[in-house]
């Protein structure tokens, strides 16, 4: 019954209506594509492909801008590397083996390497220059969301509830840190954050964990959100959103949770405010923005958390995660549309429709443009044209 209540949850999440689990009587009605006066267009400059994408499933598989190339993989094993000038593969490799590799964590690049994760319980390491296969290490778990990398290890929070490290080089397992795993979750982890020396991620008990890199030793867990409601259901309290950075201060928001601000070194809040999100938020360096359950887009004040708008326009449209992309916020959705908000007042400034299957991940910026992958494998590089 357990596995079964799993999975079922588990679809709902991937579909996005968990938002009305409620009340059976809820429906769950998407927006309709908002009415944009475009102050500026996209130019193509190069379009590409990796495989079929992610297709449908929950894969989130964000290109990666590193060693001065654009990194991109496909659910069923597809990785390569693309000039970004000129969007020609400087190399690809096939992953799958006897099944589809379920390419879900990734891409991370460190140590001169790729790092990608998979639904089948691996963790990958690549040569990124030439796309060699270097190590293969099965994990216990799905590894959905991008590994981190410090102190010469390659961290990932797999589905059981475990922050494992493994060595960059030889890809032996160094140090295991478990946290307990509920009844029912959402589809999906916390990607872990490293910085001087400690780690950082969020559990699907509704915590934000931290530990010391070298030893694995957990030192401190702070409460995001507190389980509430009489159903299962009601009391998710995941924590899918990565921890963020900025200054010396973290920022986590929980699904029925809370968008809080932690003080680094102590570990205590400044601030919480009530939403509800699993998506990754952004910042801009004064701001921080989010994409709550309902696909609602909100800026808050990062000092004192204090909200600085809502723009509802975009409600239940399977939003992606928030990107700031040069002056303006960008989100996709699951119909294809890519929209640029200005900062200061969340109003639209622009939309575009790519098509293409719709949008899993947020694009990348790149010095001279940016890039986008769309669900079924589209990878295009575009710059903003007035």
């Amino acid at each position: 019954m357990k596995k079964m209540l799993n999975k079922a949850l588990t679809t709902v999440a991937v579909i996005g209506v968990l938002a009305g689990c409620a009340s059976e009587e809820d429906t769950i009605i998407m927006a309709p594509v908002p009415q944009v006066d475009s102050e500026f267009t996209t130019s193509s400059v190069w379009s590409s492909s990796v495989g079929n994408g992610v297709e449908q499933y929950f894969s989130k598989l964000s290109p990666q801008y590193a060693y001065g190339k654009v990194f991109v993989a496909s659910r069923n094993g597809e990785v390569k590397a693309l000039d970004p000038e000129n969007g020609k593969a400087l190399w690809a490799i096939d992953l799958e083996e006897d099944t589809s590799a379920r390419l879900s964590g990734g891409i991370a690049a460190a140590y001169d390497k790729l790092f990608i994760g998979s639904e089948n319980g691996e963790i990958i390491a690549l040569n990124q220059e030439t796309g060699e296969l270097l190590w293969r290490t099965p994990v216990q778990g799905e590894v959905l969301s991008t590994p981190a990398t410090d102190e010469n290890l390659v961290m990932a929070h797999t589905s059981e509830g475990l922050l494992i490290a493994l060595d960059q080089q030889s890809g032996v397992q160094k140090w295991a840190i478990s946290t307990e795993v509920p009844t029912l979750t959402l589809r999906g982890t916390s990607a872990p954050v490293a910085v001087s020396g400690g780690v950082f991620w969020g559990t699907a008990n509704g915590r934000l964990a931290a530990a010391i890199v070298q030893r694995g030793q957990l030192i401190w867990q702070q409460p995001i959100g507190t389980p509430k409601g009489a159903t299962e259901i009601d009391r998710i309290v995941d924590v899918d959103a990565s921890p963020m950075l900025m200054g010396s201060t973290l920022y986590v928001v929980g699904y029925n949770g809370q968008l809080t601000a932690i003080d680094l070194r102590s570990g205590q809040p400044a601030w919480k405010r009530t939403y509800s999100s699993a998506t990754d938020i952004a910042n801009d360096g004064s701001r921080v923005f989010l994409v709550t359950e309902k696909d609602h887009l909100v800026a808050v004040d990062a000092r004192s958390g204090t909200e600085l708008w809502t723009n509802k326009q975009l409600e239940h449209r399977l939003v992606t995660a928030p990107k700031v992309i040069g002056d303006y916020l960008v989100v996709g959705d699951s119909e294809g549309y890519l929209y640029w908000v200005d900062r200061s007042s969340g109003e639209f400034v622009a939309m575009e429709d790519e098509g293409n299957g719709g949008f899993a991940v947020a694009p990348i910026q790149l010095s001279d443009g940016f890039v986008i992958t769309t669900r079924n494998g589209n990878v295009k590089k575009l710059t903003l044209s007035q």
